[in-house]
């Protein structure tokens, strides 16, 4: 299986407001940016969306790095949750709906294809590709 490590960052200018994710995406010698943004959204929409852009563009079953600064998308797999949300028909442990059910129930499907490793990085550190994924979403921003 080959191996792929994807960078990936959202960012919101107010929280509800304009948005932009950034992904890196490294395949043997080969590197791919992408980016972009909506005028009304949320950081957590942007951080799932990124993830969620940067999984689509793959072609084949592979075994994915994916690093993240955002807890919300690592724990969700990592500690299970999103499939305890998943198989309580959405709800959270509270009987509550899982904001932004849509964009979850799309990375469940993407996450399905492949082998991913969610590996969660500190955010506005010394992390070169995290680093890129934050401009890359804040130029989106700008963009706009």
């Amino acid at each position: 299986m080959e191996i792929v490590d994807i960078y990936t960052d959202g960012a919101c200018s107010g929280n509800p407001g304009p948005g932009g994710y950034g992904a890196i995406l490294m395949y043997k010698e080969n590197k791919k940016e992408i980016s972009g943004g909506k005028r009304d959204t949320t950081n957590n929409i942007m951080e799932m969306t990124a993830v969620i852009e940067a999984l689509k563009l793959l072609k084949f079953e592979c075994y994915v790095r994916l690093y993240s600064d955002s807890a919300y998308v690592v724990n969700a797999f990592n500690n299970g949750w999103i499939y305890n949300w998943r198989k309580n028909g959405w709800k959270t442990s509270n009987k509550e709906p899982v904001k932004n059910k849509e964009l979850w129930e799309e990375l469940y499907l993407l996450s399905q294809k492949h082998k991913i490793d969610f590996i969660k990085v500190k955010g506005h550190s010394d992390n070169v590709f995290n680093n890129r994924c934050d401009e890359l979403a804040r130029n989106a921003i700008n963009n706009l």
